[in-house]
């Protein structure tokens, strides 16, 4: 296997741009990366009823077609490997289990990229991604701690599961620069669980600084939010702005970015909060992106920010502490010292999360699969 050079093809099954969702912006990116290497990449697509323009998809899985589940494992079978992005949301049936019959069906050795560990799944989630799990030929995972959560919930063999970090875009120009007023960014696809209400409520604590801060909230709403409620949660958002008296200081932007425009807000921001309420999150990809762009970050502790953040590039507080976050705050904005401290930090990191570095991680393993199934042949 140590002279295997050969580059097989890939076959990703997921969502895919132009869905406005994090799993279809990170399968684009890991597959441009791919690409960049000189692998063939073809895309079986979760049609969302927008069709995509993009040359690498070849296919579309339409949730709840037997037909279309079989056809999406066959045009999978025409590459050398499949890449399944697990999400339970994301597939047809219970617990997203039409993606089980899908594995099934494969001829190929499958990668299965595992973005949630539910801590306290139901049985039948459970089951789900233990089926997933044992049908596939590895499980990646982008942080220590979803490995151990998989580990050890899970019915898998631990030599199956392998950690290749979340990718990132590092910008060129990431030095740390004062804005005259500085902004505190929260950023990616907005909805109920994002927690940027503990921020809102902070706000007024900050504006008795020489300099007070604006707090920019940037992001469409999450399409199913925006399906169920339509705007609803981000007016509610502020109102309580207004109500706190912080409304001209809370800024709303549902801007769609290129990864350019992206990198430029990042620059412009003094420090990125990632608020969540979640306690059991092992991966977000706007974490590692704001690492990538040398931000100092603050985030709750949820366990991927306790692992990236705890070599100082940023801060963890607790959940329920609003005086800690709103220290954590005075302290980035006032003291550029500790700010550019943890900038540094974040710089330091970049380069282990870079789409090339990632993409030779991905490559490198299909290419140890197809070796052992050739070996086995």
């Amino acid at each position: 296997m140590q002279g295997f050079s050969y580059l097989p093809s890939v076959g990703i099954l997921s969502t895919y741009v132009p869905t406005a969702c994090g799993l279809a912006t990170f399968s684009a990116a890991l597959a441009g990366g791919l690409s960049a290497k000189g692998i063939s990449v073809n895309v079986v697509r979760i049609a969302d009823g927008t069709p995509s323009s993009s040359a690498d998809v070849v296919g579309e899985l339409v949730n709840g077609s037997a037909s279309s589940v079989a056809a999406a494992s066959e045009s999978l079978n025409s590459n050398d490997i499949a890449v399944i992005q697990h999400e339970y949301g994301i597939y047809g049936g219970a617990d997203g289990d039409e993606v089980v019959d899908i594995i099934r069906g494969l001829r190929v050795p499958a990668i299965v990229v595992v973005h949630t560990v539910l801590k306290t799944p139901t049985p039948h989630q459970r089951s789900v991604l233990g089926e997933v799990l044992a049908l596939a030929g590895c499980a990646v995972v982008m942080s220590e701690a979803a490995r151990s959560l998989l580990c050890a919930g899970y019915a898998v063999d631990p030599q199956k599961v392998i950690i290749i970090p979340h990718g990132a875009a590092p910008a060129e120009d990431v030095e740390w620069k004062p804005a005259v007023r500085p902004t505190i960014l929260t950023w990616g696809l907005l909805g109920p669980g994002k927690g940027v209400e503990r921020v809102i409520d902070v706000m007024a604590s900050l504006q008795d600084l020489p300099d007070p801060p604006r707090y920019l909230i940037a992001g469409r709403t999450h399409p199913k939010v925006l399906a169920a409620q339509g705007e609803a949660y981000r007016d509610g958002l502020a109102a309580r702005a207004d109500r706190l008296g912080v409304g001209d200081s809370v800024i709303f932007d549902a801007t769609y970015r290129s990864p350019q425009a992206l990198a430029e807000m990042l620059r412009d921001a003094a420090v990125v909060v990632l608020p969540y309420d979640s306690k059991d999150q092992v991966t977000s990809g706007v974490l590692i992106d704001s690492i990538a762009n040398g931000r100092p970050v603050i985030a709750t502790a949820f366990p991927h920010a306790v692992e990236v953040l705890g070599n100082g590039a940023g801060t963890v507080v607790d959940h329920d502490d609003p005086e800690a976050l709103t220290d954590a705050l005075r302290r980035l904005i006032t003291d550029p010292d500790t700010a550019g401290s943890m900038a540094a930090v974040a710089r330091t990191l970049a380069p282990s999360v870079a789409w090339p570095v990632v993409a030779d991680a991905y490559a490198a393993l299909a290419q140890r699969l197809v070796a052992e199934k050739l070996a086995t042949a």
